[in-house]
């Protein structure tokens, strides 16, 4: 049996690796899939007060999540919390879940996707979004089909909206 390769030394340093907007919160990119052999990705992702990421499931990928800046809440399935910095979650894949910064500062957290491959759809995100006027519908939903990604308007949403005093992005 042939072993395959291991992936080459990968180093990010504090402050490097490309950056993006999208729509609500940003992206840090800090590891890609050809860095670890697909098995995983790491994204930072500030969340600026009030930002909300909307109700979203994953077909293809698990996500682990480490807060280290601020407070940000969590909803996965019919669970709720808010985690402070070195707060640890996991947001199974085929599990709608929706993020927001739960406080009133900027926040930040680590965001760990197995396997990788899910940082090229942040990517294509942050380029539309860089390149000119907000995508369309269609677009949208072309890059979250391409992605596995589906999207959810569940009953709760209108009560953490107002609890925590968020923006909603457009559409929802």
């Amino acid at each position: 049996m042939t072993e395959s390769p291991a992936p080459p030394l990968t180093v990010v340093r504090p402050g490097e690796g490309a950056e993006g907007f999208l729509g609500s919160i940003g992206v840090a990119f800090k590891l890609w899939g050809a860095d670890t052999g697909g098995a995983l990705s790491v994204v930072e992702h500030p969340f600026p007060v009030g930002a909300l990421v909307p109700p979203h499931l994953h077909t293809r990928e698990d996500e682990y999540s480490i807060v280290t800046e601020g407070e940000i809440g969590f909803r996965s399935g019919d669970r709720e919390t808010v985690l402070g910095p070195g707060g640890y979650i996991t947001k199974p894949r085929g599990e709608l879940h929706a993020m927001w910064n739960a406080g009133p500062v900027p926040a930040r957290m680590i965001e760990i996707i197995s396997p990788a491959g899910f940082e090229h759809c942040f990517r294509e995100i942050a380029d539309m979004l860089a390149d000119g006027p907000p995508p369309t519908e269609d677009a949208v939903a072309v890059l979250a089909a391409k992605y596995g990604l589906e999207f959810g308007r569940p009953a709760w949403l209108p009560d953490v909206i107002a609890r925590f005093d968020l923006t909603p992005p457009p559409g929802v």
